[in-house]
């Protein structure tokens, strides 16, 4: 039987181009799950691998939705080729228990890790960079301007939260959290 796994970063990005490939490679049943690669306790994976018996296929579509680094990806497909599983990793092709095949396996492994690692440093230095800026903040820029902020809370005054809301475009928990931060400053 084939057996897929998807996997994602955070809970806003979308399993479903995953899902779809792998049904598209054959997969019989198929997790998935929202976590990051390094938190080792990804549930559903063990599941998985748990389930998994000889003769079985084990699909991914590339290397880095199931191993966090190379050491995890060797030991995995080391328990898997132990096992008598089968391991495809779409993007690679399929993983064979033999010198060649866990040769390759190991190289592959290794350039994802380092592409992985390169995108960290890379990441790192524009941040680095992007902080000697003047106006440089850290995080998600605001969806709203103080003005905005400011002329909804005048609103409610005289309407209600719901009210605002709809004239606005600002939601309850934002108003809420600007009222809290405008009477702390006046006090």
């Amino acid at each position: 039987m084939k057996y897929g796994y998807a996997r994602v970063s955070t809970v806003g990005q979308d399993l479903e181009a995953q899902i779809k490939t792998l049904k598209e490679a054959g997969c019989n049943e198929i997790f998935s799950e929202k976590f990051t690669g390094t938190i080792k306790e990804r549930h559903q994976f063990q599941a998985l691998i748990e389930q998994l018996e000889v003769g079985d296929t084990f699909v991914v579509t590339k290397l880095d939705r199931f191993a966090r680094s190379t050491a995890d990806a060797i030991g995995t497909v080391k328990k898997l080729f132990e096992k008598g599983v089968k391991v495809h990793v779409l993007n690679m092709g399929i993983v064979e228990d033999t010198p060649t095949g866990r040769l390759i396996f190991n190289i592959m492994s290794s350039f994802a890790e380092f592409e992985r690692d390169m995108i960290v440093e890379r990441t790192q230095e524009g941040k680095a960079i992007a902080k000697q800026r003047e106006d440089f903040r850290e995080g998600r820029p605001k969806k709203f301007s103080s003005k905005q902020i400011k002329l909804a809370l005048e609103l409610l005054n005289s309407h209600s939260y719901k009210q605002v809301e709809e004239k606005t475009g600002i939601s309850k928990s934002t108003l809420i959290r600007a009222k809290r931060k405008m009477n702390r400053v006046d006090e």
